[in-house]
């Protein structure tokens, strides 16, 4: 992309004045992250690539693990007054980072304390309302965001004489009969469980997972998501999984490889798996909106985002700011968040990066690369679909991943096991609660 070849010079620009003595100190960035492999070398292009605009300061990226490794050791480090000015926080550590008031700068203040101009309208509402108090301040920069999508091998599904791409619930099994009659190894697979078969699941059905608006309206909030209509589609899976149409393969993206070896025809995960399978698949593969039950809703209602936002902790000097708000602004540009949505899969945070994306012919060239903003922008978002803010949701999603698996080895009923994870989830809820207040 063009902007990208642009930036050589003033790089060059930039190390002779230093070379001459010419250029004052590098004030230093320090932004930590979650991407690993191919996305962090992304996240360093981006850095390098803006260090390269300007030459009083520098983002340094730093990769420290997972994104719960990562929240963890940013917490840790702000206690011991080592904190980074920025942090990337998945975004069910929202309401854990909304609770450490002292500790956040939320971005939208941020911006304007450092005269940075700042202008909310341009961000996709699927994407800023996850991150929005209740007044409507933006506490994090939206940056890596994603929904879960179907992924099907469109070779596979021919020569299993699947001749339409499966829309619904039924539709997915009937499907995976004929694939497993063709000798695949399984119908379909799926990663992030509780984030795609729960908490996707149930926003897409308009149905919620716990009071209070999904916890947006206060802490004092109690799960839902043991309702008969999760439960029977965990039969469903479970039933599925007895006869091997549905094979589990793990919590994240354990599971990836059934789907690019051509073990699985269908796998439903993240968007942001778009530059994995483009890279590993030797076959013709699509991408499609999530099934759903005909029965249960006449059509599906919207997506909620899963990703990341990049959070600005508190105690730096105010001209640091200055610097952590003009790399906020060089990130949300069209042109950077066009290139990144190309790579990656993640969506575009922005309406002028999507409309940069279509200009460049990039959707014409690669269908189906915008079904995630389509699939988030499908409805107007409901109590039920806009997102959810539980407190100790990263807790929480291992209880409710915990029963999951016991619903797969057959060791608890789907019942059992939803009413289980209900319980222990609640407890951890008022844990949070004790401690935060409503």
């Amino acid at each position: 992309m063009s902007i990208f070849k642009k930036l050589v010079l003033p790089a060059a620009l930039a190390a002779f004045m230093s070379g001459t003595g010419v250029a004052s100190a590098v004030t230093e960035i320090q932004w930590w992250h979650a991407m690993g492999g191919t996305n962090g070398e992304r996240v360093n292009k981006i850095a390098e690539d803006f260090n390269a605009t300007q030459s009083d300061y520098k983002v340094v990226p730093t990769f420290k693990g997972n994104y719960t490794e990562t929240m963890t050791a940013a917490i840790a480090a702000f206690r011991a007054k080592k904190q980074p000015h920025i942090v990337q926080v998945f975004e069910v550590g929202t309401a854990t980072m909304m609770a450490a008031k002292g500790a956040v700068y939320p971005v939208e203040e941020m911006m304007n304390d450092a005269g940075e101009p700042f202008d909310k309208s341009v961000y996709l509402p699927a994407v800023i309302s996850y991150y929005q108090t209740s007044d409507g301040e933006l506490l994090s920069m939206p940056f890596n965001s994603s929904t879960p999508v179907m992924w099907y091998n469109r070779d596979a599904l021919d020569k299993a004489g699947v001749t339409k791409i499966p829309e619904t619930w039924p539709e997915v099994k009937d499907a995976s009969d004929k694939l497993l009659a063709a000798g695949y190894k399984c119908g379909f697979s799926f990663g992030w469980q509780s984030w795609v078969m729960v908490e996707n699941f149930s926003a897409w059905h308009n149905i919620p997972m716990g009071t209070e608006e999904n916890g947006f309206k206060g802490t004092n909030t109690r799960f839902e998501f043991n309702n008969d209509t999760v439960k029977m589609h965990m039969t469903n899976l479970q039933n599925w999984h007895k006869d091997k149409l549905f094979q589990y393969g793990g919590r994240r993206g354990d599971s990836l490889p059934m789907f690019t070896n051509g073990e699985c025809g269908m796998w439903m995960n993240s968007s942001a798996y778009y530059g994995s399978i483009k890279s590993q698949a030797k076959f013709n593969f699509g991408q499609t909106m999530l099934p759903y039950y005909p029965d249960v809703i006449e059509k599906p209602q919207n997506s909620i985002i899963g990703g990341a936002t990049l959070w600005v902790l508190r105690g730096k000097p105010d001209d640091e700011y200055k610097g952590v708000a003009q790399f906020m602004t060089y990130l949300s540009s069209s042109e950077v968040q066009a290139w990144w949505h190309q790579e990656t899969g993640y969506v575009p945070i922005t309406t002028p990066a999507y409309e940069l994306s279509k200009e460049q012919g990039f959707y014409k060239e690669n269908p189906g690369t915008d079904t995630a903003i389509k699939q988030l922008s499908l409805n107007t978002p409901t109590p039920n679909s806009r997102g959810i803010r539980f407190g100790n949701f990263v807790q929480i999603r291992d209880v409710i991943n915990e029963e999951m698996e016991a619903i797969w080895n057959e060791s608890k009923t789907p019942s059992e096991a939803m009413d289980e994870a209900v319980k222990r989830g609640d407890v951890l809820l008022r844990k949070f609660e004790d401690a935060n207040g409503s």
